[in-house]
């Protein structure tokens, strides 16, 4: 072999260092190195040039590769070069992987790409775990939440327990929490065993509205392998919560089942729950997991309703996840709805006013079973047209209309001590404006002036001062604007604008304030012009119903993203009632209308 010779110096003598003109060192990166390099090296591997490792599957199949290669890239391979006899091997046997998916992961240790399928998927996530290939693991895993639905959750759920995927397992349990009564009618829930029908009926968190679902898929359980199930039934009945059923469909579709007539343990259970509807007021029943109320884990919207503008109102609740209006209570009030707010987390309070003026305010406790409107403390001034808000327990009442003119004045209810007092009074008169509540401090947002145009100047109070300070003011004057609060920032959505300059009508346009910068900016457009309520829910912002340029009431929300700055327009299920008011809270399984 011929000997290399040294490079020499082009010129005898030259000097090794440059004569210093005062440039500083300079780094330089090739960015395509990392992609060449492996590029080559892939080039060799299927050449099998310099390949050093051979692995042999079940089927025969060779696999030739570069250790280093491999160490570099995975914690098991490095294991097995370096500490394990397969160090000194040239030929290594790779016991119960496939073939095709060990050259999928030997290519994407040299090139980076991995391709997961639906045909792929099962397999390669488990090899990829295996190999301790975390990023194939993560694709994997990502790849299977987007696949989730109905019929196939339960057995992602039952594969991710299997090899310990801690975040598909989290996922998919959230899916099946969210969407249990679709789940229950596919045809893979009947084929669970009755240890997974009870993991799945005992949950407290399932999103089941009416616990005569849980019965019912019980029953059809049961039912659909009669001879081998029906044994299991009493340990089925234990977990499901019939004293939260309503007492007229116990007696007639509970007390008449077959299954539960003949079925001593069962006819037990049904009569603890027909005990617990017909308890006597002054006795206490011990409470037990079968008359303990789920909580959904899910927010509703609530949402009051009137539909002739004399005082028949409803309750409402609307599921976001699965697009249904449910009317749960109706209340004769004799009057219009004016706000609607959330205190406590369990009490919900309606404000509202007649044609001129009201005091009166409804109350509606949410952890009692009665659900019935009551009324509360009066307010201290008939007042109408006003805005409300809630800030530490507390519920304002701002502004509004008193007699023919609109008013600054405002008061607060203290819940602890049941009283309302007067606070300082705003700077400007206001009638129709919107109220948010953000970093502690209440905003009273437009609104309109008795007799004058509408308002686009914007004040906020602090109860620790009792001060109301003016704010930047909005671009566009807005009366009766929906008001959401969403991750520190305020929202002025549609409204009506008729000020001294213009008259633009129902507004579908937007506007954003931060108070970090403590001006206001145009955000994009719903679809629609409307003034209506909002609620901020799962970070984004739901624009519910409303009333359009025709004074038509709208049914349809649009719902926003902050992150993409769109809007999303929806249908609401067709109703009668236009929604004047919502809330965020959640729902316990006796809210709804027996």
């Amino acid at each position: 072999m011929d000997s290399v010779k040294h490079v020499i110096p082009w010129k005898s003598g030259l000097k090794k260092v440059l004569k210093s003109n005062g440039c500083k060192p300079a780094i330089y990166i090739n960015t395509c190195h990392t992609h060449n390099f492996f590029e080559v090296l892939q080039c060799l591997r299927k050449e099998e040039v310099s390949c050093d490792i051979k692995l042999k599957t079940d089927d025969g199949v060779i696999v030739c590769a570069h250790k280093v290669v491999l160490i570099s890239a995975s914690s098991y391979f490095r294991a097995m070069f370096t500490s394990f006899a397969e160090g000194d091997k040239y030929v290594v046997n790779i016991r119960d992987i496939d073939s095709n998916i060990l050259q999928l992961l030997i290519d994407f240790i040299y090139t980076g790409k991995i391709m997961v399928t639906e045909q792929n998927v099962m397999v390669l996530l488990p090899a990829a775990i295996f190999f301790q290939l975390d990023y194939v693991k993560g694709v994997c895993v990502e790849f299977l939440q987007k696949q989730l639905n109905t019929s196939n959750c339960l057995d992602i759920k039952e594969f991710a327990e299997f090899y310990n995927c801690m975040e598909l397992l989290s996922s998919s349990t959230e899916y099946i929490k969210k969407h249990f009564l679709k789940i229950v009618e596919a045809d893979e829930f009947l084929s669970l065993s009755s240890e997974e029908v009870i993991n799945l009926i005992s949950r407290t968190d399932i999103n089941v509205p009416f616990e005569e679902k849980i019965f019912e898929c019980v029953i059809n359980w049961v039912k659909h392998e009669l001879d081998c199930r029906q044994d299991s039934l009493p340990k089925l009945m234990e977990h499901v919560r019939l004293s939260l059923a309503p007492q007229k469909y116990i007696l007639k579709n509970v007390v008449n089942e077959p299954l539960i007539k003949n079925n001593p343990k069962c006819k037990d259970f049904v009569i603890e729950a027909l005990n617990f509807h017909n308890k006597h007021p002054h006795i206490t029943i011990p409470p037990t997991i079968r008359n303990s109320p789920r909580q959904t884990g899910l927010k509703f919207l609530l949402a009051m309703g009137d539909s002739s503008g004399i005082g028949k109102c409803s309750t409402n609740w609307y599921d976001p996840a699965t697009k249904l209006l449910y009317t749960t209570i109706k209340m004769n009030m004799g009057c219009q709805l004016c706000g609607l707010v959330l205190i406590k987390d369990h009490l919900v309070f309606a404000l509202s006013d007649k044609y001129s003026r009201l005091r009166s305010i409804q109350m509606l406790d949410l952890s009692s079973r009665s659900l019935q409107w009551k009324p509360i403390v009066d307010m201290l001034v008939d007042r109408g047209c006003f805005g409300v808000g809630v800030l530490d327990d507390r519920i304002y009442a701002i502004g509004g209309r008193i007699s023919y003119h609109s008013t600054n004045c405002a008061e607060v209810f203290d819940v602890s001590v049941q009283e309302w007092r007067m606070i300082s009074r705003m700077s400007t008169d206001r009638m129709d404006h919107g109220i948010g509540v953000l970093n502690k401090l209440i905003y009273a947002v437009g609104g309109y002036k008795y007799n004058k145009a509408t308002l686009k100047s914007v004040e906020c109070y602090d109860p620790t001062l009792d001060i109301w300070t003016p704010v930047t003011q909005m671009f566009t004057s807005r009366r009766q604007p929906g008001i959401g609060v969403l991750d520190g920032v305020m929202y002025a959505v549609g409204g009506e604008c008729n000020d001294d300059n213009t008259s633009l009508g129902i507004l579908k346009s937007v506007e954003a304030y931060s108070p970090i910068t403590k001006v206001w900016s145009p955000i994009t457009d719903m679809h629609l012009s409307r003034y209506n309520p909002i609620v901020t829910f799962n970070g984004l912002l739901y624009v519910i119903g409303g009333i359009d340029e025709s004074i038509n009431h709208l049914d349809s929300i649009e719902i926003y993203d902050p992150n993409n700055n769109t809007w999303t327009l929806d249908t609401l299920p067709t109703s009668e009632k236009g929604i004047y008011g919502a809330v965020v809270f959640n729902l316990p399984s006796h809210f709804r209308t027996d």
